[in-house]
Formats: structure tokens, C-alpha cells, sequence
């Protein structure tokens, strides 16, 4: 037994490790502190039937690429527009560095004022101004603007910063990486201290991008503090340092880029851990359509205007297929060029082994091909027109607008068609824009299922609908597949990809990374490939 002066000297000892252990916490939570130039606290925000944001908090050093991930509706842009003053909060705190208590952010120019500067996927600059023209639009005081000392210190900035542009060149001519960084270094000369970046690289190619991540890494070492938007997994272990996730509306964490594995990053923003991840079976029944027989559509390195890698696709008889990833991996313009939505540039085309020309949506209805797409308000419905005339829609373009439809032929395609979707409308007269989501969608694939395709494409069409709806429009798909048509079917909830999809072609960064059949049918693999096969 230790004498009572030793048990004593060991308890002094430990308490001295203790608080030495204090004081070293204490001295770094500090200088993260200061180090801080801005953090947002408790954010709240609300829309009409929507709990938009739910507490979230989000910390941005100086110094620093902190990347906001998340799905489609988790609400990475809401809290981007309260910090920018879009729109204005229900509750919770602000605060940014050099300013004293919480800051209100009643609109944009207040963010600007106060240091905050945004720079969206979409140029918002003028192409038929020069360079330095749109460097100090609005900003200019006075009747009288000194050109010559304008473009001089446009020059200077563009230098400083390795931007490949002259002051006096007309920024139109300019590619649009370099557009991007002129609209970034606009921020930069404006003294932001926080620059957002909306989805920079969405139109960029590879050697642009990595143009823009110099900028980038050269703005960080100045001390700016940068908050990337993006879905691009690689792009975010290439350049980022912190990540935060959000889903739902709610804050999932935040975390050191080097303890975060890109399958950890996949699980979390898609809510299923890996540990917990099961293998849901397919509940279609197989179309037996010969042994002999040849694919309904085969493509080969298709390749459109809309970025995507070329791919190789085709689809049997009877098969429901589908592309997964996540948002802007380039699932849906995989298919908008397999219908001729977007332009397509390279690749062939073959229907029912025949070789076909697809240039533009026509040329694949024409082809026995449908298409539900992915934004139902822009794309889909016609607001002001009838149930009954955007049921009809597509077949009287097929038909030609020279032979109408009779009132009576409509009105029965009406009646037969919600009868079938149980479509609930107050009548077949109604304005679609009155209806549900869910039934703007039912529409929507009553117009398609009337012109009797033999391969339909769905992108998305459970998305902001009712359980009951989804569970009405899988089931569909399933029977439409047994009776012999070919589906394609997209969606941003796996499970349900799962419950449907026989084969699954996956896709990260515009590009086919995979194609998953069989005991590979599952969420950890299809999570896995998504991540690029990090374990």
C-alpha cells in the first residue's frame, strides 16, 4: 500500500493535469475564436406550410474554403440568402467579425456593405461592357468618371490576382472561368471578407476549374473566408478544408475535410448510415421478352451540350432501369439528351436495333419515346390550360395541330385517364395550376401514357408529392414494366430507386462511374460507388 504523502502527491498531480488540459482547451477554443469571421446561430426561417431552416448553425473562419453540402431542399440556399439578405429570418443570431453584437441583414446591399459578396453559377455581369466597366458598375460616384484611372486599377487587380483579362476588353469575349473570376475578383476589390461561391464550376471544364481553385487558394491565403457551394464530391476534397452538412433543413454537423471519408460525407447528406443499410428486393415481376430480342434503345457515346461525359446506355423490353447519384452528377441530363432535350453532339442512337436520329424532343416522340421531367412547374405544366388539354397535349403534337381533337374525344381521354391515375380535380375544366403537386404529376403521366410509349422516362416524379401519390405512381411503374414497357426511373430517394429499378447506372461528376445489378442492388454499394469506392 502507497504511504498517505505519495496518495496525496498523486492527487495534486492529477489535479494539475487537469487543469493544465483546461488551459491548453481554453487557449485554442480562443484562437479559433479569433479566428472567426462569422457565424450564424439558431437560424430560423418559415415559409407558408415549410419549416425551411431548423436551428441551424454554420461557422466560417478567416482564412479558409468551408464547403455547404447537402441534397436538393436541405436548405443550403435559404441559408445562403438569409446571410446575403434575401430573405429575412424568424429567429437566431448573426454575427461577423470587426462588428460589435449581432449585425441585421435587411438586403443584399447591406451584405455587400457590410463585407459579404456572392458570386452565383449564373454570370450576373454585363457581357456587352468591358472588363473594368463591370469591375466598377455601380460603384462609381459622382457625374464624371476617371476612365483612364478606371482601367489602370482594373488592370492592377486583374494582375494581382493572375486573371487572364484586360481592363479594356469587352467581357462577352471572355470564357466564362474567366468571367467567373472577374465577378470574384469584383468581390475581392469590394473588401469582402466573406465570399460566397454558388456553384461556381457547374459550367466549367477541368482546366478552367482548376484556374478557379488557384483564385481560390490564393484568396484563402489572404484571409478571406470562403463558403463554396457545390455537389461535386472531388471538388470538395480537392480544395475545401471544413465541411458542413445540412438535411432537411437542419444542421447534420460539421466536420475537418480529413475526418470525413466521401462515404461518410454520401451517408450523411442522404440520411442512412452504412452500418444500418439493407437490401431492399425489387418488387417487379420480370418481362420475358426472348432471348433473341434487342435492346428497345441503345446508345452509344452520347454526348450532349449540357457537360456530361459520353456514356454508353441501352434498356430491354420490359426493364426498369435508372441513373443515381447525387444532385448534379449528371443523371438528368443523361436523359434530356436520350429524348433530345438538350443538344446532342456526339454519339449514336439505336431503336429496336435500328439506327435513329434524335436532335430534338419530337424526333423521340416520334420514336415511341416519352419523357416526365424533373421540373414539373417549368417544363411540365401549362398553368392555364384544362386538366383535359395538357392530358391531350403531347398526343396532338404528335397528331399535328391541324387535326384537333374533337370536345368529345378529349373529354372521354380526360375521363378515362383520371379515372386511371385517380387524378382529383374538381373537373376535367379545371386549370391545372389549381391542382396538387401530386396531381399536377398524375397529369402529367396520363399526357405521356396517351401517346402509348414503348419507353417512358421519369426524373423524378415522386418529388414534393404525397407518400400515398408515391406509393400510387411506383406501383404503376411496376405494372407498366410487366406489361412489357421499358422505364427508366430517377430519383433522389434511394429506397425507392431500390423498390423499383432492376439495374442501377450511377454516376458522379457528369460521368458513369458504375452499373449495379443483381446482389449489388444495395444502398451500401450504390453508396460506396457514388463515393468512389472509398470504404
Amino acid at each position: 500500500m502507497q504511504p498517505a504523502a505519495w496518495r496525496m502527491r498523486g492527487q495534486r498531480g492529477k489535479r494539475e493535469v487537469l487543469i493544465i488540459n483546461y488551459i491548453i482547451i481554453w487557449e485554442v477554443n480562443l484562437r479559433v475564436e479569433g479566428n472567426v469571421v462569422l457565424k450564424m446561430r439558431n437560424i430560423h426561417k418559415i415559409f407558408p406550410g415549410v419549416h425551411a431552416l431548423q436551428g441551424v448553425d454554420f461557422t466560417l473562419r478567416k482564412g479558409e474554403i468551408h464547403a455547404l453540402m447537402g441534397e436538393n431542399g436541405a436548405g443550403k440556399s435559404t441559408l445562403i440568402k438569409v446571410l446575403t439578405g434575401v430573405y429575412g429570418k424568424e429567429d437566431g443570431e448573426i454575427f461577423l467579425d470587426g462588428t460589435e453584437g449581432t449585425v441585421a441583414i435587411h438586403s443584399p446591399q447591406d451584405a455587400q456593405n457590410m463585407g459579404i459578396s456572392t458570386v452565383y453559377q449564373e454570370i450576373t455581369l454585363c457581357p456587352n461592357l468591358t472588363v473594368a466597366e463591370n469591375m466598377f458598375i455601380g460603384r462609381t460616384k459622382g457625374a464624371v468618371q476617371n476612365w483612364k484611372k478606371m482601367n489602370t486599377d482594373t488592370d492592377k487587380i486583374l494582375q494581382s490576382l493572375d486573371i487572364p483579362a484586360k481592363a479594356t476588353q469587352q467581357l462577352g469575349t471572355c470564357s466564362l472561368a474567366v468571367q467567373q473570376m472577374i465577378a470574384i475578383a469584383r468581390a475581392v476589390d469590394m473588401e469582402c471578407k466573406v465570399l460566397i461561391l454558388d456553384e461556381p464550376t457547374s459550367s466549367l471544364d477541368e482546366q478552367e476549374v482548376e484556374k478557379l481553385f488557384k483564385l481560390m487558394r490564393d484568396l484563402r491565403a489572404k484571409g478571406v473566408g470562403i463558403i463554396f457551394v457545390t455537389h461535386f464530391l472531388e471538388q470538395v476534397y480537392e480544395v475545401c478544408d471544413r465541411i458542413t452538412v445540412m438535411r432537411d433543413g437542419k444542421l447534420v454537423g460539421e466536420y475537418e475535410i480529413e475526418n470525413l471519408p466521401r462515404v461518410q460525407l454520401v451517408s450523411k447528406m442522404l440520411g442512412k448510415e452504412v452500418d444500418d443499410l439493407s437490401d431492399i428486393k425489387s418488387e417487379a415481376k420480370t418481362y420475358d421478352a426472348g432471348k433473341d430480342a434487342v435492346p428497345v434503345l441503345e446508345a452509344e457515346g452520347l454526348v450532349s451540350n449540357a457537360g456530361i461525359k459520353p456514356f454508353d446506355f441501352h434498356i430491354n423490353k420490359g426493364e426498369v432501369n435508372g441513373f443515381t447519384g447525387l444532385l448534379g452528377s449528371g443523371r438528368s441530363e443523361c436523359v434530356r439528351a436520350i429524348f433530345g432535350a438538350d443538344r446532342v453532339i456526339g454519339g449514336k442512337v439505336r431503336v429496336n436495333g435500328k439506327d435513329v436520329k434524335i436532335v430534338k424532343p419530337l424526333d423521340a416522340m416520334k420514336n415511341g419515346i416519352a419523357y416526365l421531367p424533373e421540373d414539373r412547374k417549368v417544363d411540365g405544366i401549362v398553368g392555364d390550360l384544362s386538366v383535359r388539354d395538357n392530358i391531350i397535349l403531347a398526343q396532338q403534337v404528335l397528331k399535328g395541330f391541324f387535326k384537333p381533337f374533337s370536345k368529345a374525344e378529349a373529354n372521354k381521354v380526360a375521363d378515362e385517364y383520371i379515372k386511371l391515375l385517380n387524378i382529383k380535380t374538381a373537373s376535367k375544366d379545371t386549370p391545372i395550376k389549381s391542382l396538387s403537386g401530386g396531381n399536377q404529376q398524375k397529369v402529367i403521366l396520363a399526357r405521356w401514357l396517351f401517346t402509348h410509349p414503348e419507353y417512358l422516362i421519369l426524373d423524378e416524379p415522386t418529388r414534393g408529392i404525397d407518400v400515398g401519390t408515391k406509393v400510387d405512381i411506383q406501383k404503376l411503374v411496376l405494372q407498366l414494366a410487366s406489361e412489357g414497357m421499358s422505364v427508366t426511373f430517377i430519383s433522389s430517394e434511394l429506397d425507392e430507386m431500390l423498390r423499383t429499378c432492376s439495374r442501377l447506372i450511377v454516376m458522379r461528376d457528369r460521368k458513369a462511374v458504375g452499373e449495379l445489378t443483381g446482389d449489388d442492388l444495395n444502398q451500401g454499394t450504390v453508396m460506396n460507388t457514388i463515393a468512389g469506392g472509398d470504404k
